[in-house]
């Protein structure tokens, strides 16, 4: 699925545009191109600051989010570097703890361009050679570095020897790329492992953790796994984390999802494994509370999206698109709606399981309105429509958000909950739609 990206900024659609024209225009996997790429601007992946690599399949994004809001509580700068982009490309790059501007992006992205666009390097290449340059020039403390696609193949892989590594929850997703088992999909995303390197983990299957390990065996990385080098529980309104060195407890995350405590667990576990950075437990504490990551279980705030919707209703959003992210989205919104009236906004992807990620919401939701996904190769709203009532779920169809939401009319049993899901880019023209831009 190629990348799209649009700017406001002249200059920056300038170099946008020179790199669709360049690049091969469909994602690919390998590390030859973004080598060179690199090689050709001053290898800047070899002068980072400390790197925290984190892979999986869901919840990468959130434990980078309690990364950053811990790194910086304790006083320290980070430059993070996430994708995909919701609504401005910039959001992919934060220097130092603020998203790179257009007046240093537009510059970036033509050195990268000019110096290697004869390569044939992707649009994710060209933005992660982009992000490389700009946080070896400006100081910071640490590196965040999110996974892209998989991991063993990922452009962000050329990273020689980062401070610690991790995977995140592991399921189906991108098989065109990454294999059509969760055996083959581990077997991708433990390939982050570096010699020497911690390598934490969540709890996984037997299967799949023997498959983690022995990875990570070959190339002589410190496996740190879940119930077995450490380990976290939710108790009342705290979350409880213990490993070798004693326990941290901690508020649980103001972060939407009963998912979510394991990703503040799995970060945690991360800043205890390393030993560059001094990452003090009330910044682990501060974690928790700050910590926001856009279009996941996110509540809206009022805005022209809002207000299409009944009085008393409450609009939510999340970006998941795969049947782990729908069991987990699934399981939050039953438990913030309490019993009241449920309906769905729902866009997908062409390639993604609509059938499988339906199926999660049939005891929940009271309706689905189908959307397409503008600018992207989408399911129908049609197909949408059809899968949901053959799952039991009333569904009709919109043109966009917007028609959507105004569908939805006043409940008798309650203020319904609203959730707009079922791809981040939805979720991106949402956020625009609502002017809740990311920063």
């Amino acid at each position: 699925m190629p990348d799209f990206a649009t700017s406001a900024d002249p200059a920056v659609q300038h170099q946008l545009d020179r790199l669709a024209a360049l690049s091969p225009g469909a994602d690919i996997l390998g590390l030859e191109r973004i080598t060179r790429l690199l090689d050709r601007v001053g290898n800047p992946h070899l002068r980072l600051p400390p790197v925290l690599h984190v892979a999986g399949t869901n919840g990468k994004g959130s434990t980078c989010a309690f990364l950053r809001a811990a790194i910086e509580a304790a006083g320290l700068r980070v430059h993070v570097y996430s994708s995909p982009h919701l609504v401005r490309f910039n959001e992919r790059i934060r220097i130092a703890g603020t998203l790179i501007d257009d007046a240093a992006l537009a510059p970036l992205l033509g050195e990268v361009l000019d110096a290697g666009g004869d390569i044939g390097a992707s649009f994710f290449e060209v933005t992660t050679a982009a992000a490389f340059l700009a946080f070896a020039r400006i100081p910071a403390d640490a590196c965040i570095i999110e996974v892209g696609l998989g991991g063993r193949l990922d452009a962000t892989n050329v990273l020689p020897s980062p401070a610690v590594t991790a995977i995140a929850q592991l399921g189906i997703d991108h098989q065109s790329f990454l294999g059509d088992t969760l055996p083959q999909i581990a077997a991708e995303k433990a390939g982050i492992a570096k010699p020497g390197v911690p390598l934490v983990t969540m709890a996984y299957a037997p299967d799949i953790a023997d498959i983690v390990g022995r990875f990570a065996e070959t190339v002589a990385a410190p496996i740190v796994a879940e119930e077995q080098s450490w380990s976290f529980a939710v108790r009342g309104d705290t979350l409880r984390y213990r490993d070798s060195a004693g326990e941290v407890i901690t508020p649980l995350p103001a972060l939407a999802g009963p998912h979510q405590p394991g990703n503040l667990a799995l970060a945690i576990a991360m800043l205890r494994h390393q030993r560059v950075l001094a990452v003090p437990t009330e910044a682990l504490h501060t974690a928790a509370r700050t910590a926001r990551w856009p279009a996941r279980m996110q509540h809206l705030s009022p805005g022209p999206l809002t207000t299409l919707l009944p009085e008393g209703a409450e609009l939510w959003l999340d970006g998941g698109h795969n049947t782990n992210a729908a069991e987990a989205v699934s399981a939050a919104v039953a438990r913030i709606a309490g019993g009241r009236p449920v309906h769905l906004v729902l866009g997908m992807l062409e390639n993604k399981d609509a059938e499988a990620m339906i199926a999660r919401f049939a005891r929940i939701a009271s309706s689905l309105v189908a959307v397409p996904v503008p600018g992207h190769p989408h399911h129908s709203p049609e197909r949408l429509a059809a899968l949901a009532q053959q799952a039991g779920i009333a569904a009709t169809q919109a043109a966009d958000i917007p028609a959507a939401l105004a569908a939805i009319r006043p409940d008798p049993r309650g203020a319904p909950l609203v959730l707009i899901l079922g791809s981040l880019y939805l979720a991106g023209t949402a956020l625009e739609a609502n002017d809740e831009l990311p920063d």
